[in-house]
């Protein structure tokens, strides 16, 4: 018996509950910081955020499974189905799928997760795509549902699903565990631990030709937001994709046995570094409203494009340090009108300075 869905025991996977208590109360903790920190910033702000960091994790799930996408798409097509803008012709279809689907999961977070739902989103993501045998369905091809890498010659089999006559049956299962592992079910789990058991089931099943690490991490989310009680706004993919060599290993290893407490734990600890990167990307989204309201009027067209490329940047910053070359670069002008602004810039508090002559660099000031 190789994979875990053949073992006799299937899908009762086996865990030490204890493990992972004090990462639960550390993940409600951190929830209730987060719920604070946004419900302070203004209604029209929360619009922003709100899109900026759900576009965010648009982005990141695409980009784990290879697909790059256009950011300035993905967050037109949010603010359409938010109703915060029109509808744009020009969005490719993919763009506008996977934001439709992180709209529909950020509304219906609550509802009981059913075929349907699953189906809808598989239509979503796969609108565009024409290779896909069955858009809107559960497999159905008759050849391995296999994860392989390496030339055809030295193929190597990471994951090998169960056969497609038993998706649907299977599914079935999923769906009435995931049901009844909800807060309001009659098996209820903690939320790590229903979050990260739903995220290796799911994917162990792999019911679709294509999407399902994209639907897993949804169905991920969907359970962590069903938990707190409201929509998690979580950067959970934004998190995995940094270390995602690590997220594959640690599916790999999972999905041969039904003992799976090195996967909660590498899991749970993902969700918990997520949080702390929404927190504090809410933080920084309230400094940065916090330094335009010191700054806004004082700077000119040209410093307003580079403090923009700087927020563009995220938490992280511009890599290095800004640099007069790179003010340079953004603003098409000349190194004495570069270097007069940048002067500018940190005599009225905009900006720090660090290091001398071509080792000079410039970074936000935010407090």
């Amino acid at each position: 018996m190789k994979w875990n869905w053949e073992q006799p025991d299937w899908p009762d996977f086996v865990y030490d509950p204890a493990a992972l208590q004090p990462l639960e109360r550390e993940f409600l903790l951190r929830s209730g910081e987060f719920i604070g920190a946004f419900r302070h910033i203004g209604a029209d702000q929360q619009d922003i955020l709100r899109i900026e960091l759900i576009g965010d994790e648009a982005l990141k799930t695409s980009e784990i499974e290879g697909e790059i996408l256009n950011r300035d798409s993905v967050q037109s097509s949010l603010r359409h189905q938010f109703g915060l803008g029109a509808a744009r012709p020009d969005i490719p279809a993919a763009e506008r799928g996977i934001a439709e689907m992180m709209v529909d999961l950020y509304r219906g977070f609550a509802a009981p997760l059913g075929h349907q739902t699953l189906f809808a989103w598989h239509r979503m993501l796969l609108a565009g795509d024409r290779t896909i045998q069955v858009i809107g369905g559960y497999r159905t091809h008759a050849d391995p549902m296999q994860v392989v890498s390496g030339p055809i010659q030295q193929r190597s089999v990471h994951f090998e699903a169960p056969p497609s006559a038993r998706v649907t049956g299977e599914m079935t299962h999923f769906i009435d565990w995931f049901n009844r592992t909800a807060p309001d079910g009659i098996q209820p789990l903690p939320a790590l631990t229903r979050a990260s058991m739903a995220h290796l089931y799911f994917v162990c099943i792999h019911p679709f030709e294509d999407g399902n690490g994209r639907i897993g991490r949804a169905i991920a989310e969907k359970s962590l937001a069903q938990n707190i009680g409201q929509p998690s706004l979580i950067a959970l993919a934004y998190t995995i994709e940094r270390k995602r060599k690590n997220y594959y290993a640690a599916l790999e290893h999972d999905n041969k046995d039904l003992e799976i407490n090195g996967w909660l734990n590498y899991f749970a600890g993902t969700i918990l570094r997520a949080q702390i990167t929404t927190i504090g990307r809410v933080d920084f989204y309230v400094a940065k409203a916090r330094f335009y309201e010191r700054h806004r009027d004082q700077l000119n067209a040209r410093q307003s494009k580079v403090i923009e490329r700087l927020f563009r940047e995220g938490v992280d910053g511009f890599k290095g340090g800004l640099s007069a070359d790179n003010y340079i670069t953004i603003t098409d002008t000349s190194r004495a009108t570069a270097t007069r602004d940048l002067r500018d810039l940190v005599e009225q508090g905009a900006l720090s300075k660090t290091g001398e002559l071509r080792y000079t660099r410039y970074r936000l000031k935010l407090c």
